[in-house]
């Protein structure tokens, strides 16, 4: 888990729209980016984002203009630590997710993903004030929606890693181990389930 930092070139001030059907990929974009298979895998990445959204109570998609940059935004419990030491819960976390030209080859962990907001987030897999989020090894052209899903296991604490040697917060590991009962904070699916219903003839 541990690498050196290589902070994402996410663009903190944009805006992120409520509404998951803002979500689209930049056509001035797609028509100047030279790698056709890479423009393609963009272009998907995109709508399977989007679709992901609209079936999710808790997620919120934003595509930047670059066509490389997504804002997650997870409307979900999970853990802060105020400056007053005490750990509690918050309910609303930004991540960008930035594919870098190459990222059909080779994976930089921590220009993939970058924590926004807030910074005080407390998880062993996230590293206190600063804005490295870890999810386990992240593959090659590994999909939008995946990460997605990986990311809000840890925000929810559905998923962490146990040990202080892989740990970006070892506070928080060494804390977690001592409330295991509290997780996971949220443990509502991403993606809402579909209702079953049957009707009956009168």
């Amino acid at each position: 888990m541990k690498q050196t930092p290589i902070l994402s070139p996410v663009m903190p001030n944009a805006e992120t729209p409520r509404v998951a059907e803002s979500l689209r990929l930049n056509e001035r974009f797609a028509m100047t980016t030279p790698d056709a298979v890479f423009r393609a895998f963009l272009q998907r990445q995109a709508e399977e984002g989007r679709a992901l959204a609209r079936a999710s109570d808790i997620l919120e998609l934003t595509c930047l203009p670059t066509g490389q940059h997504f804002i997650a935004r997870y409307n979900c419990r999970g853990l802060v630590k105020g400056n007053d030491g005490v750990v509690r819960e918050a309910e609303l976390f930004q991540v960008g997710i930035y594919f870098g030209a190459g990222y059909l080859r080779t994976v930089q962990p921590f220009e993939t993903l970058t924590l926004l907001d807030p910074l005080n987030v407390f998880h062993p897999n996230i590293a206190f004030g600063a804005p490295l989020i870890c999810v386990g090894r992240i593959a090659p052209g590994m999909p939008l929606v995946d990460l997605i899903y990986q990311v809000y296991e840890i925000l929810s604490y559905q998923r962490l890693t146990p040990r202080e040697d892989d740990a970006l917060n070892k506070e928080a590991c060494r804390w977690s181990r001592a409330n295991q009962a509290r997780f996971p904070i949220d443990p509502r699916p991403l993606k809402r389930r579909a209702l079953a219903l049957a009707a009956e003839r009168i």
